[in-house]
C-alpha cells in the first residue's frame, strides 16, 4: 500500500501562528532557546502512520487467545519474573521483553534519580502542572483526542481517567521505580500493552477511523507529543509557578521520560534529550493538528467538573472551591486563546491563587532544604494517589 505523504497542513492556520508567535508556544521557544523550522518535518512525519508493532503482536498472541483476566495474569508473571530466550512463550513476548529487559547503553541512573527527585520535590505543583497544563492543554489538539473519544472515555468519566494517569505518573517517578521488575517498570509495560489493546480494538470495531487525517490510532508521533507533555510542558509549568529548577534536575527529568518512552515502545529518535529539542519536535507535530473541536470542549469540562463529582472532599463548598482553583490555574498556565476555545469559565480574580503560589514557591525554595522538600513532596503525592485509589475501589467509577 502506498504510504500517505503528510504535509504540515495547519502551519498557516491562525491557531498555529498565534500559539507560536504570542501564546504558550512563544513562551516555550523563549524558555528553551529553540530554533523552530520545518527543515526536519519529513524526518518525523512518517511516524504519524507508525505504531508499536511489538506490543500489538503480544496482544494478538496473549490477550486475543484467552480470557482477559488469564492473559493479564500471564503478562504480570512475565513482567515480575522476566522472560529468557529459553522460555516456552510466544516469540512476540520474547521480542518485547528482550527490548525492555535490555538496559540501553545511554541510561544514566544518577540522571534518573535527579528527574525523580524533581517530580517529588515540586509536590502539589507537580500535580497542578499535570492536570491544569499537560492534560487539559492536550485536549486542545482535536486529532490527538480521537482515540479517547472512540473508546468512549467520556462515558467512563474524568475521575477514572485522572486516577489512572496519577497512578501511572506517581509510580514511574519514584526512586529506582524503573528498574526491571520494579513497580514503575511494571506500569510502563502494562500501559504499553493497554495502548496496543486499545489500538487493535479501534481497528476492529471503529470502521470510520480516518487514518489519513488522524494518523494510526495511538501512533508513535502522537506518543512523542504525549511524552513531551510529561517532560517539556510539565517543566514549563513548574517554571511558570515559580519553582527553581537546576540544570541537573532538568537533564534528569528529560532522561527519566526518555527511558519511560523507551519502555513504552516509542522509537528512540522521537525522544528528546533536552527542552530545546523537545520544543523543536513539538513545533513540527503541532502543525498537523487542528485546534479544539466539540470533543475537546467536552473532555476539558469533564476534567474541570471532576472536582464536583469526586467524593474525596466531603462538602459541596470544598468541591466548588477546588474547581475554582483548578480553573484559575488553567487560565494562568494556558494562553487565553486556548482557554477561550475550550470554553473554560472566566472566573473573577483568576490570577490571585497562582500568583500567590508563585510568591510562596520562591520563598519556600530558598528557605527549606531540598531533602526536606523531596521527602514531603513524595509523602503528599502518595497521599493524593491513595485517596484517588480508595475512591476508585469504593465506587462505581471503575
Amino acid at each position: 500500500m502506498e504510504r500517505t505523504v503528510l504535509q504540515p497542513r495547519f502551519k498557516d492556520s491562525q491557531h498555529f501562528k498565534d500559539f507560536w508567535t504570542k501564546g504558550n508556544g512563544k513562551q516555550l521557544i523563549d524558555f528553551s532557546g529553540a530554533e523552530v523550522s520545518f527543515r526536519d518535518f519529513d524526518k518525523f512525519s512518517h511516524f504519524f502512520y507508525h505504531v508499536d508493532e511489538a506490543g500489538d503482536e503480544v496482544i494478538k498472541d496473549v490477550y486475543f487467545t484467552k480470557k482477559f483476566n488469564e492473559a493479564s495474569r500471564e503478562i504480570e508473571n512475565y513482567i515480575r519474573k522476566g522472560v529468557s530466550e529459553d522460555d516456552e512463550v510466544p516469540e512476540s513476548v520474547k521480542k518485547l521483553f528482550q527490548q525492555t529487559q535490555t538496559v540501553p547503553v545511554w541510561l544514566d541512573h544518577n540522571l534518573l534519580k535527579s528527574g525523580a527527585e524533581l517530580c517529588m520535590r515540586c509536590n502539589i505543583d507537580s500535580l497542578i502542572s499535570l492536570r491544569d497544563y499537560c492534560l487539559i492543554g492536550g485536549y486542545d489538539y482535536a486529532y490527538l483526542n480521537k482515540p479517547l473519544i472512540v473508546t468512549e472515555a467520556l462515558k467512563k468519566g474524568a475521575v477514572k481517567r485522572l486516577s489512572e494517569t496519577l497512578d501511572f505518573w506517581v509510580n514511574v517517578t519514584r526512586y529506582d521505580a524503573l528498574e526491571i521488575h520494579k513497580k514503575g517498570y511494571e506500569f510502563a509495560i502494562k500501559t504499553r500493552l493497554i495502548h496496543s489493546y486499545a489500538r487493535l480494538s479501534i481497528k476492529k470495531h471503529y470502521k470510520n477511523w480516518d487514518t489519513e487525517n488522524w494518523g494510526k490510532p495511538i501512533n508513535s508521533w502522537d506518543m512523542m507529543a504525549t511524552y513531551i507533555g510529561f517532560s517539556l510542558v510539565f517543566l514549563h509549568s513548574l517554571h511558570k509557578l515559580g519553582n527553581t529548577i537546576s540544570e541537573e534536575e532538568e537533564k534528569g527529568h528529560f532522561h527519566l521520560w526518555k527511558y519511560i518512552g523507551f519502555l513504552l515502545g516509542v522509537p528512540e529518535e522521537l525522544l528528546p534529550n533536552n527542552k530545546k529539542e523537545a520544543t523543536e519536535y513539538f513545533y513540527l507535530w503541532t502543525s498537523i493538528q487542528p485546534s479544539a473541536d466539540q470533543d475537546s470542549v467536552l473532555l476539558a469540562h469533564s476534567l474541570l467538573n471532576e472536582s464536583l463529582e469526586n467524593p474525596i472532599l466531603k462538602y459541596q463548598f470544598q468541591k466548588k472551591n477546588l474547581r475554582y482553583l483548578h480553573i484559575c490555574c488553567t487560565w494562568f498556565l494556558l494562553d487565553d486563546a486556548v482557554c477561550k476555545r475550550m470554553h473554560i469559565p472566566n472566573v473573577p480574580f483568576k490570577k490571585g491563587f497562582p500568583m500567590t503560589k508563585k510568591i510562596i514557591n520562591k520563598i519556600y525554595d530558598s528557605t527549606v532544604s531540598r531533602e526536606v522538600r523531596i521527602k514531603k513532596g513524595n509523602k503528599d503525592q502518595m497521599k493524593v494517589l491513595e485517596d484517588y485509589l480508595r475512591v476508585a475501589q469504593n465506587s462505581n467509577f471503575y
